[in-house]
């Protein structure tokens, strides 16, 4: 298995316990998990269908994955952008929704800093890395 279908798995075993973690008991205190974030169902199926996609890339071939990684990191990545810049993001509709928001910055960073960093990894996976390893078809 290569290095990209391996990656690919860890993003999905990683979505899906992040589309889990409301649903393990103590870990959500009065609506927030960790007593940080709102995660709500349409939050949990988004996550879980990450992690489908990720897994679906990574039991297809490199290609499918590298691909997975490229787009999923784009969007992942600006997701995170717009949630820090109007306090709600598009993957969720939440800026369809409410419009901008004038959260803190504490609240902005704390909410957006994890979509950033996926998707900034997933980015630097699926442009860099895998320029560095051989793709099969």
């Amino acid at each position: 298995m290569s290095l990209m279908r391996k990656l690919g798995w860890v993003y999905a075993v990683m979505f899906l316990a992040i589309a889990a973690l409301r649903y393990i008991p103590g870990l959500e205190q009065e609506g927030y998990v960790f007593g940080l974030f709102s995660l709500q169902l349409h939050d949990d199926l988004l996550h879980a269908s990450s992690a489908l996609w990720a897994a679906l890339a990574a039991l297809r071939s490199s290609w499918a994955t590298r691909f997975y990684f490229r787009l999923f990191g784009l969007v992942y990545f600006f997701d995170g952008i717009v949630g820090l810049i109007f306090g709600e993001a598009y993957l969720d509709l939440g800026i369809f929704r409410h419009g901008p928001q004038d959260y803190s910055w504490a609240h902005k960073i704390g909410a957006n800093i994890p979509h950033i960093l996926i998707g900034g990894v997933a980015i630097l996976i699926g442009f860099a890395l895998s320029r560095k390893y051989d793709v099969d078809a």
